[in-house]
């Protein structure tokens, strides 16, 4: 085991459904399997890191999927442990081949076959790409990355104990905004300095991390940084996912309407979701698949939708006719 340094809230309507309530919750979580972990109550910390993962939509740091490994090994649950190791060595490029080949933790999947070909992989990762990988800067997005779930954590906080514009939010919410915008301004000088770069050097979790906390900015801010984001997504330095999230919300942000269909809203009144207004309804599969999407219709399923474009096209003139009015 290792212990690692792992807007009000993320603007996330893409694949990650689970995100605006994770990014509250991922660190408490997380904070509860370390602790378990200490008081060797392992089954109980497996599965509670486990779900903290699942909860991030399996983006949550490298570290505490591989502190989720332990847990797993201890309780003697070898299939979950590895279900673990295989994504950080496969998916996160984990390259510590000195730490996981004597980590005490693991000795109980020595004797497994599998325990071979997961340090195979490791080895070759750290062998193949360990000469690009910018460790310093790795770090630093960790760090950057753990500020920013907890300052998701603080807001979700301050949401659940004061009104939104009670005198006591905007007190107590202007030195968390004033820590955000520090942790957006670290991102800005990474991209500024190295462009928007890619796992091969940064990891997918410190990719993740530029996107994320950029996804925490304002949009004029998204908006300066969208050319960057294509090029990065046609050099395959970016999920065309994420690029996708940052072009509906400058869009809609600016007064116009989303290309991609990623943001979804909520109707007040009767709880029901629906994806907020959209250009040119009837081609949207196509643009989607031009970035390498799937179609409208897979994504909205996260959320019990159904795409017709007819009915679509109804409910937002109506809507329209109903805001003039």
């Amino acid at each position: 085991m290792k212990k690692f340094l792992s807007s009000l809230f993320l603007m996330l309507s893409i694949t990650y459904a689970g995100i605006a309530q994770s990014g509250a919750n991922y660190q408490e979580q997380i904070n509860e399997a370390w602790s378990l972990y200490g008081s060797k109550s392992f089954l109980k910390s497996a599965e509670i890191y486990s779900k903290a993962l699942e909860g991030m939509n399996d983006r949550g740091l490298m570290s505490d999927r591989y502190n989720a490994a332990c847990s797993w090994a201890l309780a003697k649950k070898p299939d979950s442990s590895f279900v673990q190791l295989f994504k950080i060595a496969q998916k996160g490029n984990y390259k510590d081949i000195s730490h996981i080949s004597t980590d005490t933790d693991l000795s109980s999947l020595h004797k497994d076959k599998r325990w071979n070909k997961v340090l195979e992989i490791v080895a070759a990762s750290n062998n193949k790409s360990g000469s690009n990988v910018d460790f310093a800067l790795v770090a630093m997005l960790d760090t950057i990355y753990e500020k920013y779930l907890n300052l998701t954590m603080e807001l979700a906080t301050l949401a659940d104990r004061y009104d939104q514009d009670s005198t006591e939010m905007k007190a107590d919410l202007e030195p968390i905004q004033a820590k955000e915008v520090d942790n957006i301004m670290l991102v800005i000088k990474i991209l500024d300095e190295r462009g928007w770069l890619g796992d091969d050097i940064i990891g997918d979790q410190g990719n993740f991390t530029l996107f994320s906390v950029l996804a925490s900015a304002n949009y004029q801010v998204q908006g300066k940084y969208l050319p960057m984001m294509r090029d990065a997504v046609i050099k395959n330095n970016m999920l065309a996912s994420h690029l996708a999230v940052i072009e509906d919300n400058v869009a809609l942000k600016k007064g116009g309407k989303q290309i991609y269909g990623s943001k979804i809203g909520t109707d007040e009144e009767t709880g029901e979701h629906y994806v907020l207004p959209l250009a040119d309804p009837e081609n949207v599969d196509k643009r989607r698949a031009e970035i390498g999407l799937d179609s409208l219709q897979w994504y909205i399923a996260n959320w019990g939708l159904t795409w017709n474009v007819q009915d679509y096209k109804n409910k937002m003139a109506k809507s329209e006719k109903f805001r003039k009015n």
